[in-house]
């Protein structure tokens, strides 16, 4: 086996010493490639994994293309629909592509699947009955990170768990004034974000029947959005300064100790840890909470293997081997993820064997909870999460806020065309 790493879409490169028995392509080999995004160590447990997996299939070869998060989001759907693409993915819009999906039934233990990711499979079906469409390689849960050196510095108190959004506004104002950081609050440009604090003010996101819908609710936390972008306790570098649904994320803002607050996820510990360094204290609180709850996106990344591929029945084979107990325990320690798989979820994971600071395990541990009371309190994230339309509303909400943040128009402007680009692209 050989493997590839192809950076970019602009390099390949020959990534010496993880190749097993042959140096030159044989006649028969099966050549796979493997679109992902990274954060953290990502590429490099995944040259891991394809080493390992050379022992079993030697014959095949895997090309792992690394791109940004942007090619993932707008132009994999683009090449799929056009029956071009890789034979993996690493993807996000779990039910959106379901039409592309191999079904990974004949090369599991099916009784064994459903009890291990019971919890996250229907996130792939998109409304089918059955069927394991992917590996789930990380749970993850939206929250903030909190600067505690700015905290400290300012002399404000960190708000207390059970917080609500409008007390953080007030404290990370304080704190943007007693130390002149640039802003007080940064969030992910990102709908999927902003889905988890407005359902803590009560937007429910479908009604009775299961239409998509945008409330009151929704309504009550744009305006916030909107009024701490207005005066500058929200930065104008982010959801103001991307034009349409474009993603853009408040890491340097953070690192670089511009805000004090960072609404992002856990998928971002890592890289959180690696980047702060020792530069300054951190933590992950709680979620702030809203009068209908303390609302996150529950959410993640899956490998899926595409039915386009003329490789499809390999690709599913190395999907399916990825989620078996050894590789996905490996996978989720290492990557210092929430585990999906619900044996490992009870086992627990010593993430220090993976190098994971005092403030990581922190960290993590708290998003796990931040997830179990939103299954309690605010359902309706789990079932978005799992929506084949959830990229719609999310897109929407960047676009359309973003231009009530640029004073394209006004708000009530802004939720009627959310709410016609819904009906649009639902058929509702």
């Amino acid at each position: 086996m050989k493997i590839f790493l192809n950076l970019k879409n602009k390099l390949s490169v020959f990534v010496t010493g993880l190749f097993i028995l042959s140096t030159s392509f044989a006649a028969s080999s099966t050549n796979l490639s493997i679109m992902m995004s990274a954060d953290g160590p990502e590429v490099e447990l995944m040259e891991s994994l394809i080493s390992k997996y050379g022992s079993i299939e030697p014959d095949v070869n895997i090309e792992i293309n690394l791109v940004g998060y942007n090619v993932i989001r707008e132009q994999l759907p683009v090449q799929l629909e056009a029956g071009t693409g890789p034979d993996i993915g690493k993807i996000t819009d779990l039910g959106g592509l379901n039409p592309y999906y191999v079904d990974l039934t004949p090369y599991v233990d099916v009784a064994e699947w459903n009890k291990q990711y019971g919890g996250v499979l229907p996130w792939y079906r998109a409304g089918k009955p059955d069927g394991i469409f992917g590996f789930h390689n990380e749970m993850t849960v939206t929250g903030p990170y909190v600067n505690l050196s700015m905290f400290e510095e300012a002399g404000v108190e960190v708000p207390s768990p059970g917080a609500t959004w409008d007390d953080w506004a007030d404290a990370t104002r304080q704190v943007m004034e007693n130390t002149g950081s640039y802003a007080g609050m940064v969030m992910d440009r990102s709908g999927h974000r902003m889905a988890g604090p407005a359902m803590s003010y009560g937007a429910k996101y479908f009604d009775s029947n299961g239409n998509m819908i945008v409330d009151d609710g929704f309504k009550t936390f744009a305006q916030k959005m909107v009024d701490w972008h207005a005066e500058g306790l929200m930065p104008a570098d982010i959801w103001p300064a991307v034009s349409g649904s474009k993603y853009a994320n408040g890491n340097e803002m953070f690192f670089n100790q511009d805000v004090p607050f960072y609404m992002s996820g856990s998928w971002n510990v890592t890289n959180v840890m690696n980047s702060v360094g020792d530069s300054f204290e951190w933590t992950k609180v709680p979620v702030p909470c809203g009068p209908a709850g303390c609302g996150i996106m529950p959410g993640g990344s899956g490998f899926v293997a595409f039915n386009h591929s003329p490789n499809a029945e390999a690709a599913a084979k190395f999907v399916a081997w990825l989620g078996e107990y050894d590789q996905a325990r490996h996978w989720y320690t290492h990557r210092m993820a929430i585990p999906a798989h619900a044996q490992i979820q009870a086992e627990g994971i010593d993430y220090s064997e993976a190098g994971a600071s005092e403030a990581v395990s922190n960290a993590l541990n708290v998003f796990a909870a931040d997830a179990a009371n939103a299954a309690k309190e605010t359902p309706q994230a789990y079932q978005l999460q799992g929506s084949k339309f959830g990229f719609v509303i999310y897109n929407a909400t960047t676009q359309y806020l973003g231009g009530v943040m640029n004073g394209e128009y006004d708000l009530d402007t802004a939720i009627e065309r959310i709410k016609s680009e819904v009906a649009e692209k639902t058929g509702q």
